[in-house]
């Protein structure tokens, strides 16, 4: 999370995105129309792989811009712990438990609207990161999110101490 306790989404185009983001940023291009053409939405760097404390702030700064949240969905195996549902903004938010692996969470507003972004891992390097995000928000981004953490020096393991 951001020093606010809610993470930044900014609507800065892809060269701009580098100007602006730190840990527990949310970077988001919200395009709801169906023939949108990139594989991502955007991404999302937290500042850790604690769901309780990281996802709240995404859901209500999301919330923000879409409206309403449902579901999100996310990979166990990738977070220290995965509740099946959060309160937040006194809401309830159901988490959903899928094998996307940890470079993706998928956020749903109503029945049908989809949104997927790209996960930073907290222990990525501000200018991987960056670099990571501005690929993620390209209207025209086709490389799945895997493809972009390897491209970027951006692995999913914590670095060895």
């Amino acid at each position: 999370m951001s020093d606010s306790g809610s993470p930044r989404v900014t609507r800065l185009l892809p060269d701009a995105v580098h100007q602006a983001v730190k840990p527990g940023t949310a970077v988001v291009r919200l395009q709801t129309t169906h023939d949108r053409r990139g594989v991502l939405d955007g991404a999302w760097w937290p500042c850790s792989r604690d769901v309780a404390a990281e996802l709240p702030a995404l859901i209500s700064a999301l919330t923000e811009y879409l409206g309403p949240l449902t579901r999100v969905g996310l990979d166990a195996g990738a977070w220290d712990a995965l509740p099946t549902r959060l309160l937040v903004d006194n809401r309830v938010v159901h988490i959903d438990s899928f094998p996307v692996g940890d470079d993706t969470v998928l956020v749903t507003r109503g029945d049908q609207d989809h949104f997927s972004l790209l996960v930073i891992p907290p222990h990525a390097t501000p200018e991987a990161a960056r670099t990571a995000m501005a690929e993620a928000i390209r209207a025209d981004n086709i490389t799945q999110a895997e493809q972009i953490l390897i491209n970027t020096g951006t692995d999913r393991a914590a670095p060895k101490t």
